[in-house]
């Protein structure tokens, strides 16, 4: 499922928008200021980031700022009061994919969500190819070489994850956040594990390998 960042510290505007966008099929996680979605990234991993300008502690400004300097590809779409000019272009400067200005209408802003989504290639398809290697999310079944590959349900819901966004570094806190939720028996150690098992069963895969990134976590690399 796609997971959606929502910073926004009205929380009329912030409950609204989730609830649409879980009406939609996506997962959005609820923020109320630049500093609460910094901490989000740091321990789960999100596919778009909706966030309003005027908030308290860290405005969007800041916190799109901090976001692009860490982060150059995941879309950012701004709501928000300001309609002046100069916010705008400050915004678009930053490195913001699209601007909103509050009020609007809610259909239109999930049509607004949607392009963002296709714009940047995270399709909600069930199913990839990478090489010689078919996974299909629905079934969750994975397939090299026309052969059925073996595959854990959670190693496989890590592997299409790393797949689906090729060059994206997973850190193992935010792996371990999305991957083993509330248990408290995993640890760094538990996700290298769970990763040399999986580069071990993908071996003889030839689009892709996982890669080490020191002192950070893991991505996948097409070939």
């Amino acid at each position: 499922m796609v997971k959606i960042l929502v910073v926004e510290d009205d929380k009329a505007i912030n409950g609204l928008v989730c609830a649409y966008l879980r009406e939609k099929g996506y997962e959005p996680t609820a923020c109320y200021n630049g500093e609460e979605g910094l901490t989000a990234m740091e321990n789960a991993s999100f596919s778009m980031i909706i966030s309003d300008i005027m908030m308290p502690k860290m405005d969007g400004f800041e916190f799109a700022e901090n976001v692009r300097a860490s982060d150059k590809q995941i879309p950012i779409l701004f709501m928000t009061a300001k309609d002046d000019k100069p916010s705008k272009l400050f915004a678009y400067t930053l490195g913001v994919d699209d601007y909103v200005v509050k009020p609007f209408d809610m259909d239109v802003f999930m049509l607004k969500v949607a392009a963002l989504l296709r714009r940047a290639g995270i399709a909600e398809s069930k199913s990839l190819t990478v090489g010689n290697l078919t996974m299909n999310a629905e079934e969750h079944t994975a397939y090299l070489d026309g052969e059925e590959l073996a595959l854990t349900v959670r190693e496989f819901d890590l592997l299409f994850k790393f797949l689906s966004y090729p060059k994206k570094t997973f850190t193992r806190s935010a792996l371990m956040n999305e991957f083993w939720d509330y248990d408290s028996s995993a640890t760094s150690r538990t996700v290298d594990v769970y990763m040399a098992k999986l580069r071990e069963k993908t071996s003889a895969c030839d689009g892709f390998e996982i890669v080490t990134v020191h002192g950070l976590g893991y991505k996948a690399v097409l070939k």
